[in-house]
């Protein structure tokens, strides 16, 4: 599994930071929240003894952005919404509560990456026995949190956690006194690679009925180099609006070359604007170049 650098210290489900759970609410403290959760969860998968007890909690109404566009470098940040229903005696107002809905790609629990917030989601109660959760998905690609491998679908999972004064990091921790709650598949998202396409009309100014020759490139984010590269053999339409239009018409479609890169020949018939515009894949998001003026003559 790959983390961020701010929580690569923790290594395995035991090593937590000495950083108080109640503190996870600070600003600085993404790295204590998450060492002291990730404890538990392990121990929850397990089939020892010491454990910690079914938190009377449950999650629904999960909202997560359809697709979240990465680059390569810019941190991405993505709302998540939830309901939250609890038991009364939960307290969801305590400093050492805390849940969040987080991200994942493969498995649960063993998953293959994993993305969540830097803070845990604030819960607004509505009712005695519910609240309104809202959290973020943090994305840092300059961490070298993701690989080109993990554009595509990813699903979401919501837990909380109920530590009722037990510190993970103190002498004595009595995990069978803390509740957890979990549940996976319960929302999905496409992580895509953000895309970039370009376009040059030349020459310009050009006579009526001679060629015009369009040329321009598609590119998209490589996670694993933290650059962008030509997106080879993806169909791209070329489009044409007249001088005074509102309205793009598509006049053929051309495919980028092993490079990434656009060239095709129009007749010049009247002033107006070409563009590239292509349509997207699972693992890219569509993108469309600004049109590229021609003045015919």
């Amino acid at each position: 599994m790959r983390i961020r650098a701010t929580v690569a210290a923790v290594s395995g489900a035991l090593a937590v930071s000495a950083v108080a759970v109640p503190a996870a609410q600070a600003d600085d403290s993404a790295a204590s929240y998450r060492a002291a959760v990730a404890k538990v969860r392990a121990a929850d998968s397990t089939r020892a003894p010491g454990k910690p007890y079914d938190l009377n909690v449950s999650f629904s109404d999960v909202k997560i952005a359809k697709t979240v566009k990465v680059g390569t470098t810019q941190h991405v940040a993505t709302t998540v919404t939830y309901k939250l229903t609890h038991g009364a005696d939960v307290n969801i107002a305590a400093a050492d509560f805390v849940t969040e809905v987080f991200i994942y790609r493969g498995s649960y629990p063993g998953w293959d990456n994993k993305l969540q917030g830097d803070k845990p989601a604030k819960c607004t109660a509505t009712s005695p026995t519910t609240a309104n959760c809202k959290g973020t998905i943090d994305v840092y690609p300059g961490a070298h949190e993701l690989r080109n491998t993990d554009a595509g679908t990813w699903r979401a999972a919501a837990e909380a956690t109920a530590f009722n004064g037990q510190n993970p990091a103190g002498e004595v921790f009595d995990i069978t006194k803390v509740g957890y709650a979990a549940k996976s598949g319960i929302g999905t998202t496409l992580m895509q690679r953000t895309s970039k396409l370009t376009v040059d009309a030349t020459p310009e100014p050009v006579k009526k009925g001679k060629p015009i020759t369009i040329t321009g490139k598609l590119s998209r984010a490589n996670w694993d180099r933290g650059t962008y590269n030509g997106y080879v053999q993806q169909p791209v339409n070329l489009q044409f609006r007249k001088n005074g239009s509102n309205t793009y018409t598509t006049v053929k479609t051309v495919k980028t070359n092993e490079t990434g890169n656009l060239k095709t020949t129009v007749t010049a018939a009247q002033d107006g604007y070409f563009r590239f515009t292509f349509a997207g894949t699972t693992t890219t998001p569509a993108a469309t170049a600004a049109g590229d003026f021609v003045d015919v003559r």
